[in-house]
């Protein structure tokens, strides 16, 4: 992983092999949001919320990542990822959903703004799904 920080911006190129969720998650960062996503993403796994779990669409083969948003918040101790992709296979079909899992292919280049002034919190819900709770510290 490469990163450069000005404040609360981050910008982060991440590396081929690179696993997705756990070099994002590894920024430490506890409130903040992607803003922008873009590269190459492989053997990846989105989902799609059916009101009680995840479909799971997978494509091993390379996409292009055309665009990724998300936050990152705090359950307890532990630092929660919630993102969603859209990407484009080879012959130019794009298809999105939630992120569940994926790889870097040759390069992802990510904008992430820190929110100092907010704190992220996620609860687990009656849907099954964990909540965003935004407050200001």
């Amino acid at each position: 992983m490469i990163e450069a920080r000005s404040g609360n911006d981050l910008m982060v190129r991440l590396i081929d092999g690179e696993k997705l969720a756990a070099s994002l998650v590894a920024l430490k960062v506890d409130s903040g949001v992607i803003l922008n996503g873009i590269g190459m993403l492989r053997n990846l796994e989105m989902g799609y919320w059916n009101g009680r779990e995840y479909d799971v669409k997978r494509i091993s083969e390379p996409v292009e990542l055309l665009s990724l948003q998300g936050n990152f918040a705090r359950r307890g101790e532990e630092r929660m990822l919630h993102c969603h992709a859209t990407v484009a296979k080879r012959d130019g079909t794009a298809i999105g959903g939630h992120v569940l899992k994926a790889t870097v292919h040759n390069t992802a280049e990510i904008f992430v703004r820190e929110l100092l002034g907010v704190r992220f919190e996620r609860r687990l819900e009656e849907s099954g799904l964990p909540g965003l709770y935004p407050r200001a510290n």
